[in-house]
């Protein structure tokens, strides 16, 4: 008597990624090249999906908290890219809601348009897609007078930072940075290290040029923390884990908080200037300004 083995089933799209939602978009994730046309998962893309995922959960309850307080509320994603994550919020938050607007700014005219065109297809009518840099977006007519939740999502070097200064003009209830490649603080330690060593042992942090590079980027972090706190805002800096294969793994959430308790902007003020002093980075201070 033969013996067949039975083969088993092939896994369910469901099995094979567990984090998809009921409801979700399908012809989104084969627009987005997450699926294949067949609706097959694509392994390539499967990771940028995940990490899409795992931002959401932070940013979703961001966004129910201020619709429930105003009963509105818009998002702005700088240095967009392909616009992942605003299609997939749009998907899992905005699409079943009447109210709710998502902008996508990102400076490549080309991934603007394909994203226009995909917002269109899918008939998601309240995304609309800026082809400008953060700085332009500032004053950008298309863009409302004040913008609820701010995100910026691997924006490169000084990027970060104009997402920043467009989140505090917009008055944002909350920003969400992943920041990335920050070069800016680290060249100008670079230029004054020799100045530096012979005024403070402390200069031995960053007098190689590997732990300049790291140590530039972490003080550049420290300072946008310091300054968004100064603007009356309270900073949570985590590990966003689930981040596989990349070493950009800082996430730092700030919400805007109303009263200033024991006069935190003020220390926070203080705090800035003093690191700005301590590594000889004065020259700076416009670019994380209070």
């Amino acid at each position: 008597m033969s013996k067949h083995k039975v083969k088993a089933p092939a896994p369910t799209l469901q099995e094979q990624l567990p984090e998809l939602r009921p409801g979700q978009s399908i012809e989104l994730l084969k627009e987005l090249h997450i699926l294949t046309r067949e609706g097959k998962l694509n392994q390539d893309t499967r990771r940028k999906l995940k990490q899409v995922y795992h931002l959401v959960q932070f940013i979703e309850p961001l966004l129910a908290e201020v619709l429930a307080e105003r009963g509105d509320v818009t998002l702005a994603d700088h240095g967009a890219g392909k616009s992942y994550l605003g299609f997939i919020l749009y998907d899992l938050f905005f699409k079943d809601k009447p109210v709710g607007h998502v902008y996508g700014v990102e400076a490549r005219a080309e991934l603007v348009q394909k994203s226009r065109e995909l917002a269109q297809r899918l008939g998601f009518d309240r995304m609309a897609f800026l082809a400008t840099t953060v700085q332009q977006a500032l004053t950008d007519p298309a863009l409302p007078a004040q913008i609820d939740v701010v995100t910026a999502l691997h924006a490169c070097d000084t990027a970060t930072d104009d997402a920043i200064a467009f989140g505090l003009a917009k008055q944002a209830r909350h920003l969400v940075l992943v920041p990335c490649c920050q070069a800016e603080v680290a060249s100008v330690m670079r230029k004054h290290k020799a100045l530096t060593l012979s005024r403070t042992p402390l200069a031995e942090l960053w007098r190689h040029p590997l732990h300049t590079r790291e140590f530039g980027s972490q003080i550049t972090n420290v300072l946008r923390c310091l300054q968004l706190e100064a603007h009356g805002y309270s900073v949570t800096v985590t590990e966003l884990v689930g981040w596989e294969h990349s070493m950009k793994n800082e996430l730092i959430l700030a919400r805007r908080i109303d009263q200033d308790r024991q006069g935190t902007r003020q220390r926070a003020r203080q705090r800035l200037q003093q690191v700005l002093d301590e590594l000889g980075l004065q020259e700076l201070q416009t670019r994380f300004a209070v």
